[in-house]
């Protein structure tokens, strides 16, 4: 056999070995899709903690035990057009695309479904490859999914804070009470956190934090349709 065709048979090998391994993994998050459409998920970030040795906070509760300020405050804040679009807003995709630096698109253009597949399956920092994979993840989560079931989820693997995860965890530890007492207020506060979690407390909010909770707590009174699908 020549250097040739030895060369063209490895190569052959690796090309047969990565597609089985993306056949694989393809396959192993389309059941876990179907698995989580109906059992509580872990975030890829609580998995790393756990590895780690490092304490995981959250108390996964269904939708209708998250305060209803919360879920619209987090719905104007992350994805005002969530009940219209099916997992991707391509406007605003294509707007933060054109906008990219070196460093990969911002978080601007992330949905909602498309924040919850990135905590599910995927790595937080921003990169083309990774928007590239949450972009057809969200797509069939939004399929597989009701959008009561993404919201909720999301809510429950969002973090807000070093190990704390999900609106539960977050209301006990900001607030001492449970999500589904949370007021407009300490709603709004959360949802403007989810940007920068390990930055932001929405117990003690700086002048900038509580000025963008302000205006989220006006537009989330006045949702009306914007959060119809989640009621």
């Amino acid at each position: 056999m020549t250097s040739r065709s030895r060369r063209r048979g490895v190569s052959g090998t690796i090309l047969r070995v990565a597609l089985a391994a993306l056949l694989a993994s393809t396959l192993a998050i389309a059941g876990l899709i179907v698995v989580y459409r109906y059992f509580p998920p872990v975030s890829t970030l609580m998995l790393a903690r756990w590895l780690e040795g490092k304490p995981v906070e959250r108390y996964y509760v269904p939708l209708d035990r998250i305060s209803s300020f919360l879920r619209a405050s987090v719905i104007v804040s992350e994805d005002a057009r969530f009940c219209e679009h099916e997992g991707v807003d391509w406007s605003a995709l294509r707007e933060v695309m054109d906008r990219a630096n070196d460093h990969g698109p911002s978080r601007g253009a992330s949905t909602i479904p498309m924040q919850t597949v990135k905590n599910l399956f995927l790595w937080p920092s921003r990169s083309y490859i990774r928007k590239a994979l949450e972009i057809p993840l969200a797509l069939l989560i939004d399929l597989a999914w009701s959008k009561r079931r993404i919201l909720e989820v999301y809510l429950n693997l969002a973090e807000w804070g070093g190990g704390i995860f999900g609106a539960e965890a977050a209301a006990r530890h900001y607030f001492h009470k449970s999500a589904d007492r949370l007021d407009a207020r300490e709603a709004a506060l959360l949802a403007t956190a989810l940007p920068n979690p390990r930055l932001r407390n929405p117990a003690r909010p700086s002048p900038r934090h509580a000025g963008l909770a302000a205006r989220i707590m006006v537009r989330a009174r006045g949702a009306g349709s914007l959060v119809e699908c989640v009621k």
